[in-house]
């Protein structure tokens, strides 16, 4: 309980202090520089997963009540760039697994899924059964997330001028209570359902789906309301800053090094990748950077929220980023191994 207590204080002491400060995305980045400073000072820092996961549903449902039926027939015309996106996953790989073993001495397994741009915990579980350091894995993408997410609202501000202070959705006392109910039944029956069929990104992907379906049938018509999603930032921010308690100087010589040195080669690539696109005329500049930058799924979605980004754009290109490598991963391990011998 004191390391729960520990971490809210330490959260909400970051969200005033951005606040006060008038920084970019206070209840975002606010816990995640708070937590992520406690934590490397020692201090206990602990999340309830439960909770974190339930904040994380309202992401779901705001995206799924901007699936409008223009925006969904919008879908195929995506094709061009959503086939870059497992091109770019395999570069990723060929580039960090020599990265993580020639440059930082890892095995095979650690390596190769701590390159993989997949979900935190799938990662973790392929990399555990393959015989890899949790720990490491556990550390590397922590620090993949969490510079993806600091270093893109600088970039939005200076290269597009995004509006970071936009508010996320309407005020909680302007939207129909009807509406709001229908949001928490989407939410809960969404997650609960995806979660019994083992569906990746349960939290998310379950309540987009069911929120996506009401929102069609036209029992939706405005988004959750910006308290929500300012609470659903709060616990993304407390849980990355989280990951780090109990780090020791030597993970932060080595874990902490490597994955901030890994994430400048996901940034080039990305810079490269969405330049390309551009480039080619085939998305506009921002949401091609939302879209293909490896960060979480989660936390890029907040960001699109609050820029006002194409939401189904970025979020089709994401959920493909995710798929890919929750499938491919292994496959590819595999292979690569058997390829060795």
């Amino acid at each position: 309980m004191l390391r729960i207590l520990t971490a809210f204080a330490t959260a909400g002491l970051g969200v005033a202090v951005f606040l006060w400060l008038s920084l970019p995305l206070p209840w975002l980045l606010g816990p995640i520089f708070f937590c992520l400073a406690a934590a490397l000072i020692g201090l206990p820092l602990g999340s309830i997963g439960p909770l974190n996961e339930a904040m994380r549903t309202v992401l779901g449902v705001a995206v799924g009540a901007t699936l409008t039926p223009a925006v969904l027939m919008s879908f195929p015309s995506m094709w061009p760039t959503l086939i870059f996106v497992p091109v770019m996953t395999a570069v990723i790989g060929l580039v960090g697994v020599p990265y993580f073993r020639r440059l930082w001495g890892y095995d095979f397994a650690t390596a190769y899924y701590g390159s993989m741009p997949g979900g935190l915990q799938d990662m973790l579980v392929f990399g555990e059964e393959a015989g890899g350091n949790v720990r490491s894995l556990s550390l590397i993408h922590a620090t993949r997330v969490l510079v993806i997410v600091v270093a893109l609202p600088f970039i939005l501000k200076s290269v597009w001028n995004a509006d970071l202070t936009n508010p996320p959705g309407d005020p909680l006392t302007s939207l129909p209570w009807q509406e709001l109910a229908i949001m928490v039944a989407c939410a809960i029956v969404g997650w609960q359902g995806a979660k019994r069929i083992g569906m990746f990104g349960a939290s998310i992907l379950g309540p987009l789906i069911v929120t996506t379906v009401v929102t069609l049938a036209g029992g939706l018509h405005h988004r959750p309301p910006a308290e929500a999603i300012w609470a659903a930032q709060f616990f993304i921010g407390l849980t990355i800053g989280a990951k780090y308690a109990g780090i020791t100087m030597a993970e932060v010589r080595r874990d902490l090094a490597a994955g901030v040195g890994f994430c400048g080669v996901l940034i080039v690539l990305t810079v490269i990748f969405a330049e390309t696109i551009y480039q080619l005329g085939l998305a506009p500049g921002m949401e091609t950077l939302l879209a293909f930058a490896p960060g979480g799924q989660a936390e890029l979605t907040v960001l699109a929220l609050i820029v006002g980004a194409d939401m189904a754009f970025v979020v089709a290109h994401h959920v493909l980023r995710i798929f890919s490598v929750i499938l491919g991963a292994p496959i590819a391990a595999r292979v690569l191994r058997l390829g060795k011998r």
